[in-house]
Order: C-alpha cells, then structure tokens, then sequence
C-alpha cells in the first residue's frame, strides 16, 4: 500500500470526513485548525464507547495515513510535530484530536517537545482537551503554562467526568474549558469553580445515546448563576424531541435559541464570529 505524506494530514482528512480540517468547516465548531503529533487512544469511560476518532483512524489506516498503519493503536507521529511552526498565520489549533496528549503511552520527553514547540509560537493558541486528568495535573502542576494554551478536560458523566474538574479547577491557564460531550446524564450540582467556559452536546452517530433537555439546561442554569460562558453545541443524533434523525436537522437551538457564548478573553483575543 502506497504511504500517503503527513503533510496532506488535513488535505486527506477533510477528503476523508468533509467536515473535518479545516477553518469554518471543522467538524468542531469551536476551533480553526487540528494538530496531532501524536495519533490513537484508549477507551477508558463511558464518553468513549461511540469514539468518532476510532472510526476515523480505521478509514485513515484504509489509505494508508501515516500514524495509523495500526488503526487506532496509540502512536507518536514526529513528523506532524513541527507543523504549527511552518505556519505564521494566527491560528487555533486543537491539539491531538485523533488522540489524547497526556495518553498514558505518551512519552513524557515527546510530551516536553509538544510544549515546546506550543511556547516557540506564541502566535498560535492551542486547546488541550484530556480525559487523564491526572496525568495532565501531574505533568503541569509544577510547570508556567504558556499562555497561548486554553485547557480543558472531557465531563461526560458524574462518576468518570466531575471527578476532572476538580484537577482542571486547580490549574493556572489563560482559559480553562469543559467539554460536556457526549452529555450522557444529569450532572447534577456541579463546582464551576476557576471555570472559564463549558460547551455542551449530544452524542453524533447511529449508535448515539440520547440526551434529555433537563440536564442541558441545568447546565446552563448553573453556569449563568457562575457568570461563566455556556455554549451549546449540537443535539446530535437525538433531537429535543427524542425523535432520532439526522443531527444537521436536530439544529443546536436550545429553548428557541443559538447559544453560543465565548469567555471575555476570547472575546478580547478574536474576533468571534
């Protein structure tokens, strides 16, 4: 099988997914551009079972991308890791979206290089999203974060997800984010203490689970008493209605409107369309 170049990476993935790599038309509404210096993950919570990724990394693997000859298998990819530094144009970039930068495989000196190459292009601002909360704790506790890197970690459900807010709270970054995709139950009370932002959606695909009203909009009740910035993303493939249809025909409105807020930083930094 022919070895397709990594510098196609977004050319190839955007052919592969259309919504996928590149700016406006990401599959992530709320992100530019994607980095993955590395490639692969592990389930390790109920967030995982439906894993867009995993599907993506099978079909990559399909015409022959390098970092995926082993499917979803986790993996280093050295040849992605300059990238954002042949770049001068501002850009946000989610960082590892085919993977997960404090997967517990990482290497911690390819771990360092990633953060290098963050604080040699302050230009760039980068979103770091983990479900390994600890391991992220660990590695940045004792460490200056760049300030070009908004950090956030994945709450999908009590058990598995609030536990990561507690280590995400105690972190100093420009911007500390939750995403609360797919949501998958009532959160409950939750502490948005040091939270900056918190993006909520409903999980995509035919083997989605469905998401209630209710627990979406206790969220965002919770995070206008807070003060803090609430975006909701989609319904996915569940609509408000609980009717299952395609998630582009479900919308994102949420009790009749678009919530889509962005913290004051963010606001001050971009140019939020």
């Amino acid at each position: 099988m022919k070895k397709v170049e990594t510098k196609n990476i977004e050319n190839l993935e955007a052919k592969v997914n259309p919504l996928r790599g590149r700016a406006i038309k990401h599959k992530i509404e709320w992100t530019e551009k994607t980095w993955n210096p590395s490639a692969g993950c592990t389930k390790i919570s109920s967030g995982c079972k439906n894993c867009y990724a995993e599907k993506m990394a099978l079909r990559l693997q399909a015409i022959g991308m390098e970092g995926y000859e082993n499917g979803f298998k986790f993996n280093t990819v050295p040849s992605r890791l300059n990238d954002p530094l042949k770049r001068k144009k501002p850009t946000v970039y989610f960082v590892n979206s085919m993977s997960d930068i404090f997967h517990d495989d990482m290497p911690e000196d390819y771990l360092n290089k990633i953060f290098n190459i963050i604080e040699q292009t302050p230009q760039h601002t980068y979103q770091i999203l983990t479900k390994r909360a600890d391991r992220m704790f660990q590695y940045l506790s004792g460490r200056a974060i760049p300030k070009n890197i908004w950090l956030g970690v994945t709450v999908d459900n009590r058990k598995e997800g609030l536990p990561r807010i507690d280590k995400l709270r105690n972190l100093k970054a420009s911007v500390l984010f939750l995403s609360i995709e797919p949501l998958l139950e009532d959160l409950e009370k939750m502490n948005l203490k040091n939270i900056d932002w918190v993006i909520v959606g409903g999980e995509s695909g035919h083997k989605a689970r469905p998401m209630d009203k209710e627990w979406v909009v206790n969220i965002k009740l919770q995070c206008e008493t807070e003060g803090i910035a609430f975006f909701f993303k989609q319904w996915g493939t569940w609509g408000e209605d609980k009717i299952k249809r395609n998630k582009k025909l479900n919308g994102k409105e949420l009790e009749g409107k678009i919530w889509q807020q962005y913290p004051d930083i963010i606001e001050q930094q971009f140019v939020v369309i």
